[in-house]
């Protein structure tokens, strides 16, 4: 096994994604993007773009969790900085999930990089609200959606629904 070994003035750019537990503070996501940039920095490595993707939902639950907050990083550095980075995400409790991707070999370190591409947004989510859990049965489609309650006169005209809510029929007269 060979191992690949950079010119002076050359780097690897690699990007990771991070995932914050749904319901993190400003303060617990501020604390582990420095703990992420500091890393970075010590290992000699260089921080080029930082996105905050906010709170997203998961394609499958991640310890109990439906939601992530989801942080995009991209970096020039060495293996040694791909591994100090994903051992502190992975001493976090506040971080449930991370992968980090290899983007090019060979990269020039001496890039001009926009100080506002590298800055960590303050993570400021509105409180979380549990999904609404639907009943296996209204997912199987044995129970009929709730219709919504129209005021008199607001959209479509009563009449053209049946009593059984079909389009098309008016409904039938009461005798009385």
């Amino acid at each position: 096994m060979s191992r690949m070994v950079t010119a002076p003035g050359r780097a690897r750019e690699y990007e990771t994604i991070y995932i914050l537990r749904p319901d993190i503070d400003a303060d617990g996501a501020d604390k582990v993007g420095q703990r992420v940039n500091e890393v970075v920095g010590r290992e000699n490595g260089k921080m080029t773009k930082v996105e905050l993707w906010g709170r997203r939902r998961l394609a499958y639950d991640i310890s109990k969790h439906k939601r992530g907050v989801y942080v995009y990083l991209k970096y020039l550095g060495t293996g040694a900085v791909v591994n100090e980075v994903e051992r502190n995400l992975r001493l976090s409790d506040d971080v449930i999930k991370y992968q980090t991707v290899l983007v090019r070999n060979n990269v020039e370190t001496d890039l001009a990089i926009n100080a506002d591409e590298v800055k960590f947004e303050r993570v400021e989510l509105a409180p979380l609200e549990e999904d609404r859990e639907e009943s296996r049965e209204r997912q199987l489609g044995l129970i009929e959606p709730e219709k919504p309650v129209r005021a008199e006169g607001e959209g479509e005209s009563p009449d053209l629904y049946d009593v059984e809510g079909e389009p098309g029929a008016a409904p039938e007269e009461e005798e009385g």
